[in-house]
């Protein structure tokens, strides 16, 4: 059964507006599903295909004279000449929604379509799952949740999440990243990923992790940089102002899926998570996620941050909406505490005119106010966000 996703009316504005649309994202993320479901009277063509791809490769002027009634190309930046070819044609006939363009290595298409598509094409970004997707499929006890993740096969075919996730990972690793960089110890790089899995929501500190591989500094940026290029990993970086205190200037990370991030660390099913040191982190991820995830899907600026200063007064997330921030606090208990608001009462007196909402987000169902504080089961973060 088809799950509809929060990005299609927007895409479908872009088709009425551009040439060209652009869908990127990371793999097996529904972009296809997506993009058939929406343009259901478009010729679909895979640039994974031997055949397609010859063609397209060989004769790439040859090959879209044969789809100007408008066509939806998968994994477009296999051949980037069609993009200067693609180029050519919309500004002659400049028909709206003509081509769909589909990809998932960020850097090599969004590289392409910087170059020859600029101004010609509207730019969308397709992640996993959500919970106001999922909808009532998502009443699941938290750590079902976090084992399990947001991509659509395994939600679709309720498949094994540990073995999806780690094949998914190890075909990333055969194919996208071979494409991406020669990186000569694959095992090196298989056990930065799991040393980045265990970080999720802490500062990431390359020199510490440079010195547990035995790399260089440079080697674990360009590293992430791969991460963050394929939708793996994104960073958050620190909410800077003009508070008479030294804020720190390093990023955390966070996983786009939490149930990738669970499989590399080795849980293999919900009850490992029981007790597990990382628990709160990986909730953490979770909420983060899901923050970001949506407001992508509306065509949000990256306005979040976190804060923390020198004494480690912190807030997980702040969203920065320029007059004014919210401030989310996230704790995976199921049960209130006024300990838990503690970071909210700090940058609440520290920003008082600057602070809009503080929101303490946890797992626990009641929802009420509490003094200046608002508290929000996770699942509805996103939603009461809007």
């Amino acid at each position: 059964m088809y799950i509809q996703r929060e990005l299609e009316a927007e895409i479908l504005a872009g088709a009425n507006s551009f040439p060209v649309v652009t869908l990127t994202g990371p793999r097996q993320s529904g972009k296809t599903t997506l993009l058939k479901h929406l343009f259901p009277d478009k010729k679909y063509i895979s640039l994974e295909n031997p055949l397609d791809y010859e063609y397209a490769l060989n004769d790439s002027n040859g090959f879209l004279n044969d789809n100007l009634d408008g066509v939806i190309l998968d994994e477009v930046q296999r051949v980037p000449d069609l993009l200067s070819y693609i180029q050519g044609i919309v500004d002659d006939h400049n028909k709206p929604g003509q081509f769909i363009l589909s990809g998932s290595q960020q850097f090599n298409l969004m590289s392409g379509i910087t170059q020859s598509l600029a101004g010609r094409t509207a730019i969308y970004t397709l992640f996993p799952f959500n919970f106001k997707e999922l909808n009532t499929r998502n009443e699941k006890e938290v750590n079902e949740i976090l084992y399990k993740g947001f991509y659509p096969r395994i939600w679709d075919a309720n498949l094994l999440p540990t073995k999806v996730y780690l094949d998914y990972f190890e075909t990333y690793i055969q194919r996208d990243l071979r494409q991406l960089v020669n990186i000569k110890d694959l095992n090196l790089f298989r056990r930065f990923v799991k040393l980045c899995a265990g970080r999720v929501g802490q500062i990431f500190v390359a020199s510490q992790l440079a010195n547990e591989i035995g790399v260089s500094v440079h080697t674990i940026n360009s590293w992430l940089s791969i991460l963050e290029t394929s939708y793996i990993i994104f960073q958050l970086p620190p909410y800077h102002t003009n508070i008479k205190k030294r804020l720190t200037k390093s990023r955390k990370i966070y996983f786009y899926d939490v149930g990738l991030a669970c499989a590399i660390l080795g849980i293999q099913q919900p009850g490992h998570l029981d007790g597990y040191p990382l628990r709160g982190a990986l909730f953490e991820n979770l909420v983060v996620s899901e923050i970001i995830k949506s407001r992508k899907n509306k065509g949000l600026t990256d306005n979040y941050f976190f804060f923390r200063d020198s004494n480690q007064n912190e807030v997980d997330l702040i969203l920065d909406n320029i007059l004014k921030i919210d401030a989310i606090e996230i704790k995976s208990s199921e049960t209130f505490n006024k300990n838990l608001l503690k970071g909210l009462n700090f940058i609440r007196k520290i920003l008082p005119k600057k602070v809009n909402r503080t929101i303490l987000c946890y797992a626990g169902t009641n929802e009420h106010s509490y003094l200046d504080h608002e508290l929000i089961n996770f699942k509805n973060i996103s939603m009461k966000l809007e």
